[in-house]
C-alpha cells in the first residue's frame, strides 16, 4: 500500500483532545486519524448508497412482496406471539 504525507492543521485544543485519545486508546496518533477519516469516509459513503437505493425503489412492488410473504404457509412451532414484552 502506497502511503502518502499531508500536512494537517488542526486547532491546538482539537490536537491535544486527539492526542489524549491516542494515548488512552494506545495506538499513535496518526493512527487514530487515519481510522477517524476512514470512518467518515464509510458513514458518507453508506448515505450516499442508501440514497440511491431510496431512489430506485419501487414501494408499489415492495408492498405487493410483503402481501404474499408467509401466504400458504402455516406457522410452525415458536412462531406465536409472546404476551411478555
Amino acid at each position: 500500500m502506497r502511503k502518502s504525507n499531508f500536512a494537517l492543521r488542526l486547532q491546538p485544543s482539537l490536537l491535544e483532545e486527539a492526542r489524549k485519545v491516542a494515548e488512552a486508546e494506545g495506538v499513535a496518533l496518526n493512527q487514530l486519524i487515519n481510522v477517524a477519516v476512514a470512518e467518515k469516509l464509510s458513514a458518507l459513503r453508506t448515505e450516499s448508497y442508501f440514497q440511491e437505493r431510496v431512489a430506485r425503489a419501487d414501494v408499489a412492488k415492495a408492498l405487493e412482496i410483503l402481501k404474499r410473504a408467509g401466504v400458504g404457509n402455516p406457522p410452525v412451532a415458536g412462531d406465536a406471539i409472546s404476551d411478555e414484552r
